[in-house]
């Protein structure tokens, strides 16, 4: 959410960063700076009524003491006066204030000035590709045949129990879920990340404070009895421990690891561009998650970045790195970059992974400060990454590292999974 002070004194930079977006908002923000003028206006009147009755108070207290209650009467009067013009106003502003929250959770983040105009993922920049793309003989299989092949996963299985997009991993399959689990998360905890266990349902505080909520795509699934929601990413309980809280300064940066499986509807995701491990409703993944200092928000995101890399440096496996548009930006993302790893079976890039700065935007939402050494309050930027998600980087494994005698396992598993190759 942009801080109001942002807002007022910046109309046209943030009109020419949403341009990006092709989000047009100019009656938004216009709407928005006269309730705010309303607001200020209305806090003023209040206060200044607040004093005088205090001052009231003072004067008929002190009559009271001094004997003089006749002359306390007229005063009192006057009291009960401003207390009705109080309440009135106080309700005033509350309402007030509710519609200003209402339109500001409405404008997107401001794009960063690296971030191109650009309608959708086809507008993407690439800004990195590595590794070699290996050539495959012409009876490779994609991952969905290669799972049914080595008995790894069961989809069928998970959409008799669940439905469609619940796969069941069994065996080896199994194993090596777990064996990247762990994998990722010593990685992690190796670069500094201290390791949190984390809820798997949040409350809609906690949604609305990374932006999930007001979910405006409906993919997050509600528990609706409780009015809780199943997580679409460990950012949100991970961000969320620091909601309502002033931090202070010595306490940055934060940096956070967490593993949780994650639930998205995926509403109208359909074809075979999301078939097998390609869009699932339940995954794993592990997280990343950073709270840094303003001036230290971008080297904390290249830092992220190059975390990533190395990741996927280790696993073997050919990836890209996109720096995305504003049309493909998400909402709540002042800039992202994307990893994609090469499937080779299915000759496509499948994007695994999103890194992001956020800038202040969440912090804004979160309610969260810390404190200088010279007791002024400033919102911090936040941060996340995959690091990483599993299905596709479980799809990619099986694909590129397939032979005609089975799947072969990248060597930096080896200690977690127990075995160096999966055959028949």
């Amino acid at each position: 959410m942009l801080d109001l002070n942002y807002i007022r004194n910046n109309k046209e930079e943030i009109l020419a960063g949403l341009d990006k977006r092709n989000f047009e908002a100019p009656q938004l923000l216009d709407d928005i700076i006269a309730l705010d003028q309303q607001r200020r206006s209305q806090q003023t009147e209040l206060d200044a009524l607040l004093a005088q009755a205090n001052t009231l108070a003072k004067e008929i207290g002190s009559l009271f003491k001094t004997g003089q209650a006749e002359k306390a009467a007229p005063l009192k009067e006057q009291s009960t006066a401003l207390k009705s013009q109080t309440k009135t106003l106080q309700e005033a502003l509350q309402k007030t204030n509710a519609e200003l929250l209402e339109l500001r959770t409405r404008i997107p983040n401001v794009p960063h000035t690296s971030v191109v105009k650009g309608n959708s993922e086809e507008d993407n920049e690439v800004v990195a590709q590595h590794g070699n793309i290996p050539k495959l003989g012409e009876n490779a299989l994609p991952h969905w045949e290669l799972a049914a092949k080595y008995h790894l996963i069961d989809f069928e299985l998970g959409n008799k129990i669940t439905g469609a997009g619940f796969p069941v991993y069994k065996g080896k399959g199994a194993r090596l879920q777990r064996a990247l689990i762990q994998f990722f998360l010593d990685e992690n905890t190796a670069a500094g990340y201290q390791e949190m266990q984390v809820p798997h349902v949040v409350n809609a505080a906690s949604g609305f404070g990374t932006g999930q909520l007001p979910d405006k795509e409906g993919q997050m699934y509600h528990i609706t009895g409780d009015d809780l929601y199943l997580i679409p990413t460990a950012e949100v309980p991970l961000t969320n421990i620091y909601r309502d809280t002033l931090m202070q300064e010595h306490e940055l940066p934060v940096a956070l690891t967490g593993y949780t499986p994650c639930f998205r509807r995926e509403a109208g995701s359909y074809g075979a561009h999301v078939r097998g491990l390609n869009r699932l409703h339940q995954f794993d993944k592990v997280e990343i998650v950073r709270i840094e200092k303003p001036e230290n928000g971008i080297k904390a995101l290249d830092e992220m970045v190059a975390h990533v890399q190395q990741l996927l440096s280790k696993l073997e496996l050919p990836y890209r790195i996109l720096r995305l548009c504003g049309g493909d930006l998400g909402f709540t993302a002042a800039l992202t970059y994307d990893f994609e790893v090469y499937s080779t079976a299915q000759e496509r890039w499948l994007e695994i992974s999103s890194v992001s700065v956020f800038n202040t935007f969440q912090a804004e939402r979160l309610q969260l400060r810390y404190k200088t050494k010279s007791g002024e309050k400033i919102v911090p930027y936040t941060l996340n990454g995959s690091a990483l998600a599993l299905p596709r980087i479980l799809a990619g494994l099986l694909e590129n590292f397939q032979t005609p005698q089975g799947i072969e396992i990248p060597k930096a598993l080896h200690p977690y999974t127990g075995f160096t190759h999966i055959e028949l």
